[in-house]
């Protein structure tokens, strides 16, 4: 399984930004992976938020973040960043890294819908006047 660390949570004002890293430290390395952003608000079930495949330029975003999230991988360093601006009170939640080596998925949105094993332990965002 992956190893997973995120970092980067806070607190800020609306209209603020907040930029997110995920960490793998898995000792076995794969030529493809899926990974993906989600969050979980209190009392709302974990969403995606965003979600890509390594070797396809096609990421996936929910609707919500459209236009203000942008995730973005580097291979060589195994990391997975979520650049997240113009950020709204409905932002706030736990977010979670998740990834799998070797997935049978080929584009972003199949990495959406992926059934992950291997999650962070997640970081807190909270936005707030």
């Amino acid at each position: 399984r992956e190893r997973l660390v995120e970092s980067g949570g806070g607190t800020v004002q609306p209209g603020e930004s907040l930029r997110l890293s995920c960490v793998n430290s898995a000792s076995t390395v794969y030529s493809n992976y899926c990974m993906s952003w989600f969050r979980q608000a209190p009392g709302k079930e974990r969403e995606v938020v965003a979600a890509v495949y390594t070797r396809a330029n096609d990421p996936y975003y929910a609707d919500s973040v459209k236009g203000r999230f942008t995730i973005s991988r580097d291979n060589a360093k195994n990391t997975l960043d979520l650049q997240m601006n113009n950020l709204k009170p409905e932002d706030t939640g736990m977010y979670y890294c998740a990834a799998e080596g070797g997935p049978y998925c080929n584009s972003g949105a199949c990495c959406s819908r992926y059934e992950y094993a291997s999650w962070g332990q997640g970081t807190q965002v909270t936005v707030s006047s």
